[in-house]
């Protein structure tokens, strides 16, 4: 009886953790992105794409918006920016990006520190999944008794 109350603790400690860390990572993400000036974006030399089938359309909607984000088609990298209230996509290419960055050069910064922070996310992660993997592998039962069983 312990063992399953010590167990249900840490499953809620678990998910609370979760919560905790997804809530933080989405306050940062959402205080530290500026505003994109469409108008600039097609001064800087972004085209404007207007989806035309049901398939694309959805798309767009349901592509996460206030943010320029990388994507790659066929070998070449491209920059893309939703617009779902107009139902449109701005996109550019690296040099049209690179361009936008230098007249934005805090979006580098919280760029870098952005990737920094998920770089290190996933390094722990990956620490401890291998830690669960070895202690699995070393419990042939995985952590299951007969008791658990009903026997």
């Amino acid at each position: 009886m312990t063992r399953f109350m010590n167990f249900r603790r840490a499953k809620l400690l678990k998910v609370l953790g979760a919560l905790a860390v997804t809530v933080f990572v989405a306050g940062g993400a959402a205080a530290a992105t500026p505003r994109v000036d469409e108008s600039e974006l097609v001064e800087l030399g972004f085209k404007v794409l207007v989806p035309e089938t049901k398939v694309q359309i959805d798309w767009v909607r349901n592509l996460p918006s206030g943010q320029i984000r990388p994507m790659q088609r066929t070998g070449k990298k491209f920059f893309i920016y939703p617009d779902a209230s107009k139902k449109q996509i701005y996109v550019g290419g690296p040099a049209e990006y690179e361009a936008y960055l230098q007249r934005h050069p805090q979006g580098q910064q919280s760029a870098e520190a952005a990737a920094a922070k998920a770089s290190a996310y996933r390094g722990k992660q990956d620490a401890a999944m291998r830690s669960a993997t070895a202690r699995d592998l070393s419990d042939p039962f995985l952590g299951v008794s007969w008791a658990d069983l009903g026997w």
